[in-house]
């Protein structure tokens, strides 16, 4: 049963990155679009990344599908891990933490059953800069790397389909 939901998400988003590599705007649009939608994914507002994108998109007149496919690149099963390692790197940023240690942070939250609604928002507030930074931090990192590496594969493609033509 996993196997067949990890064949079929693997062949949508091959499906959807085949689309973006097919398309007639410059490589640069495609890249740049596809970066910010990576960037928009490692923010910490999950659940509004697909509308955050769509407006980033219509604001710098990005293609807005390619800008959601970056966005949905950083898939729900990698979220912990990728908020895990911004949490990290902003506590590295900010050692106060404003109390906080991310230590305590992670046996809270293995003892999530015990902890009230007041305990979770002071927890969120006490993480939330730290996380804000973190997130920029990889975003920022993910972003550049995919525009990189998006850039050479979309040239590379280009100039391989004139060659054939």
């Amino acid at each position: 049963m996993a196997a067949a939901v990890l064949t079929r998400v693997r062949r949508a988003v091959v499906a959807r990155l085949g689309a973006v590599l097919r398309l007639d705007d410059p490589p640069w649009r495609v890249a740049l679009a596809l970066a910010v939608g990576v960037f928009i994914s490692c923010t910490p507002f999950y659940g509004l990344q697909t509308l955050l994108s769509l407006a980033v998109a219509t604001i710098f007149r990005l293609n807005r599908a390619v800008t959601v496919t970056g966005t949905w690149l950083n898939l729900p099963w990698f979220a912990p891990l990728v908020y895990g390692f911004a949490l990290r790197i902003g506590a590295f940023v900010l050692p106060d933490l404003h109390g906080a240690d991310v230590a305590e942070i992670a046996e809270l939250l293995q003892m999530s059953s015990a902890l009230s609604a007041g305990d979770l928002i002071e927890l969120l507030r006490s993480v939330s800069l730290a996380l804000l930074i973190g997130t920029l931090a990889v975003g920022t990192v993910a972003g550049v790397f995919t525009y990189v590496a998006a850039f050479v594969l979309l040239r590379r493609r280009r100039a391989a389909r004139m060659r054939r033509v």
